[in-house]
């Protein structure tokens, strides 16, 4: 069972594909604060879970570009792991709220 920080992960690097799927590992690994090691474990993971498809540059002299892309089944986990996200912070927000409140009335 995947614990609140792999669903993070997972999210922001879900995230980061869509909106830049010709990243290096090397980069998503700088912007996500990971090391080399986790991100190229993350991402086979989520290759594996058919969340994401890896493909090569075709015109790339270079062999080691790839770009990432999203399957509709990532997308789907993308959203999901958003609203859980979400929840989770209003939930917290509303906690916090409520210990305002209470420590302004005592």
């Amino acid at each position: 069972m995947k614990n609140k920080q792999d669903n993070i992960d997972d999210l922001n690097i879900l995230r980061k594909i869509q909106n830049k799927p010709e990243s290096s590992q090397r980069e998503l690994a700088k912007e996500l604060g990971f090391s080399l090691g986790k991100i190229n474990y993350c991402i086979n993971a989520l290759k594996n879970k058919g969340l994401i498809k890896i493909n090569n540059f075709k015109k790339n002299n270079n062999k080691l570009n790839y770009f990432y892309i999203l399957t509709p089944q990532g997308f789907i986990q993308k959203t999901n792991l958003t609203i859980r996200f979400m929840k989770i912070k209003m939930k917290e927000y509303d906690e916090l709220q409520k210990e305002l409140e209470s420590e302004k009335h005592n």
